[in-house]
């Protein structure tokens, strides 16, 4: 059983590339089980700056598969090319572009990577506390969708565990530090006084309560939310924010805009007649130029100034698949920041902070391998167990025949009390001994298959329990 995970992150890809591959995001779990035989569980991570695969394969039904493209390619390495097929064909992206998009990590390079991801130490703005819900949040969906497995799990609920250790004994996430909150540091020179601001929040997911939260921090209470998909009724009785039905009204009485929506533009492919070509995008985003110019123009129109507001339309595009049409940037008295611009003004973090963080992962790390070999050994261990238990049993009934037989075939009670406990104590320090072989086998990272030497055993059971032994009564 090994661990795989696929990455596409903001470390390799600008955002676009990345908006575009993580389109395929929604099913591939699905896909990817019914594809490969030897997955197991899959979890998929996908947040505004990551496209994450978690794989648990088993590399011995992969090996073994009657399926010769399988096993010709290696059983991983199938895993791992399957899954980027899967992942093209969903994104529109070609097969090449996304093979050189993933960095693909095995073993307990998986582990180690999966807690810095859950703990803010591989994100955007590092320290950030958001994740660890996205993290949770992928797993919940993995377990509604069933393809998370009881070894994914333990991963998943250790990088939690690990993100909470982190956030409680270091000073990584002390400052409240998130992708929102820089966004509206970055704002915040072009906005009136926070509790004199008007904010509209365009979403309602998750994304959208973080949203609605920093703003409270800040001390704005004139929020509304629109949302793209009819649910900004639900969303505000848990909320305490007004619900909009017009954008184009609520842009207008707004101050700032945050987009977090997620649905992104929808794409309809456009193809010529004769099929040549590549496919070119017809885009429609939940905001764009033309509507922001009107809602400008209103505002100008209400102040009864051409110029407008004192201050200009600041809107925030926090979606990976944009909310935002990035040509609302050219408007005048618009300023528009998308995750782009928080990237490049991501505040650092103290190397103090950053290194108690890694310390705290790595022993993480450590306990958590250590406890997944130990399990992989159980299977071993119970065999050696069971061996042991049926020499012992027959090494009792061999004696109290033979007590018998001396004794006329009449055994006493103490006679059998005594054979019991004497098989039982060389049973016993027998057990200790081998399965102290196996666990030392497996720190010194023997192979599965190669843990327990057969004829060794075999030879050790007959010799401590398989060889008559002096009656106490001879």
């Amino acid at each position: 059983m090994v661990f795989v995970s696929m990455t596409a992150s903001h470390h390799e890809l600008d955002l676009e590339a990345l908006e575009q591959l993580s389109q395929g995001a929604r099913s591939a779990s699905r896909n990817i089980m019914a594809a490969c035989p030897g997955v197991t569980g899959s979890v998929v991570v996908a947040t505004c700056n990551r496209f994450e695969v978690y794989l648990d394969t088993n590399d011995q039904v992969l090996a073994s598969t009657s399926r010769e493209d399988i096993r010709v390619d290696g059983g991983l390495s199938h895993a791992v090319t399957e899954t980027i097929r899967l992942i093209a064909r969903e994104s529109g992206v070609a097969p090449e572009r996304a093979q050189q998009a993933f960095t693909v990590r095995s073993g307990a390079e998986v582990v180690s990577h999966l807690f810095d991801v859950a703990a803010g130490l591989d994100s955007m703005v590092v320290g950030e506390r958001e994740i660890a819900g996205q993290v949770r949040r992928a797993l919940d969906t993995a377990h509604s969708e069933r393809t998370t497995s009881p070894r994914l799990e333990r991963l998943f609920q250790r990088a939690l565990h690990t993100s909470k250790a982190v956030a409680n004994q270091t000073q990584l996430s002390a400052q409240g530090r998130s992708i929102v909150s820089v966004a509206l540091d970055l704002a915040e020179p072009s906005v009136p006084h926070w509790p004199q601001t008007a904010a509209l929040v365009v979403g309602t997911g998750a994304y959208a309560g973080a949203t609605v939260a920093a703003l409270r921090s800040r001390g704005v209470t004139d929020i509304s939310v629109f949302s793209p998909s009819g649910r900004a009724e639900v969303f505000a009785q848990s909320h305490p924010v007004t619900p909009v039905h017009d954008l184009l009204d609520a842009v207008s009485n707004s101050d700032i805009v945050l987009c977090c929506s997620g649905i992104g533009p929808r794409r309809a492919a456009v193809v010529d007649v004769r099929g040549e070509g590549q496919p070119t995008p017809a885009v429609e985003y939940v905001l764009e130029q033309a509507a922001v110019a009107a809602a400008r123009e209103d505002v100008a129109g209400l102040a009864g100034d051409a110029e407008g507001d004192e201050f200009p339309l600041v809107i925030v595009d926090l979606a990976l698949h944009r909310d935002v049409d990035p040509q609302v940037a050219d408007l005048d008295a618009v300023v528009l920041m998308d995750l782009g611009t928080i990237r490049a003004n991501a505040p650092e973090v103290a190397d103090t902070s950053v290194r108690a963080a890694r310390s705290l992962i790595g022993m993480a790390t450590d306990e958590f391998v250590q406890a997944e070999r130990v399990r992989r050994a159980d299977s071993v261990i119970v065999d050696v167990v069971n061996r042991v238990e049926a020499a012992r049993a027959a090494r009792i009934s061999w004696e109290l025949a033979q007590a018998a037989d001396g004794a006329g075939g009449h055994g006493d009670e103490r006679t059998h009390d005594w054979v019991v406990r004497k098989v039982h104590a060389r049973a016993g320090e027998l057990l200790h001994r081998l399965i102290s072989d196996v666990r030392a086998r497996l720190n010194a990272g023997v192979a599965l298959p190669d843990l327990l030497d057969d004829a060794a055993v075999s030879r050790d059971i007959t010799e401590v329990l398989g060889v008559p032994v002096d009656h106490p009564n001879s």
